[in-house]
Parts: C-alpha cells; structure tokens; sequence
C-alpha cells in the first residue's frame, strides 16, 4: 500500500471471538491500523501498551485504534487483559489481511513486520510508518499523521 489509497476492506474476528467489519470505521472516523509480530513479545507489548497509553490523545482526534497479528483470539484476550488495553486486537491468522496491506516481512522475510497505517475519516491512506525495532515511532508518527491532517482540513 501507499499513502494516498483507499484503505482495503475486510473483516475478521477480535479479542473476544467478536466479528469485525473494518466498514464500521473505515469512511466514518479516523483510524490507526497497526501489524505487529506476536503477542507477549519485549517490542510489541511496549507497542501496545504506549498505543494503550495514547488511546486519549487518538480520542481527542477522532481517531481508533487497532492492533493486528496472527495471534488467536484467546492469545490476544489473554495478551489485552493482562495489559488492560482499550481498543481492538484482531486476528488474521493466514496472514490474509497482511497481504490486502502488503506488510513486508523483515529478518531475511522470518518475523511478520511491525507497520502503522494512518487512515482519514474518508479511508485514505495518509500516513505509513515501517520500523520493527522502534515500536514507539509508530506512536509518535500516528500523533503527528494526525495533527498535520486536523491543521490542514
């Protein structure tokens, strides 16, 4: 994907086994859409938890969150109750939502990458953010995506 396309459509089931229509914010709100690795993992239960930590600011913005893995909806209830997170973990197992994104692989194509997309309230794509060892950046990049499009409109 690049910035400036509509961002795919798709559906999955979440944290509690749920089914999930990406059509629900997708065109209505302002939407972060984060792919990490894997559950319980140093990097990506920082990642989670900084987004957990921001989910206000996001707020304020008029902006959701979600997080991607092909975890298992128990892994990632599991992983988001120990970690009292308040926005949606979703499953893509077969790593089909992966592909509709074209998430690179990083380590010689071994571990799933870690990339944020920024998505506006009409399902562009207006912001990309690829880094597997600096979870944090994704944070910070999402902010700023946001804030610059809030100056603009």
């Amino acid at each position: 994907m690049k910035v400036g396309e509509k961002c795919p459509q798709f559906t999955t089931i979440n944290q509690d086994g749920e089914s999930f229509d990406s059509r629900q914010l997708l065109g209505h709100k302002n939407t972060i859409i984060f792919f990490y690795p894997k559950d319980f993992t140093p990097g990506c239960t920082k990642e989670v938890c900084e987004f957990r930590d921001q989910y206000d600011s996001f707020s304020k913005l008029d902006c959701e969150v979600i997080g991607i893995s092909g975890d298992s909806a128990k892994s990632h209830l599991a992983f988001y109750n120990k970690h009292n997170l308040n926005y949606h973990l979703l499953t893509d197992p077969k790593n089909r939502i992966r592909k509709l994104f074209k998430v690179p692989k990083n380590l010689f194509g071994l571990i799933p990458g870690r990339v944020s997309y920024v998505i506006d309230k009409h399902g562009t794509v207006i912001g990309i953010h690829n880094s597997l060892s600096n979870s944090s950046a994704h944070i910070t990049f999402a902010l700023d995506c946001l804030r610059k499009r809030q100056k603009i409109t």
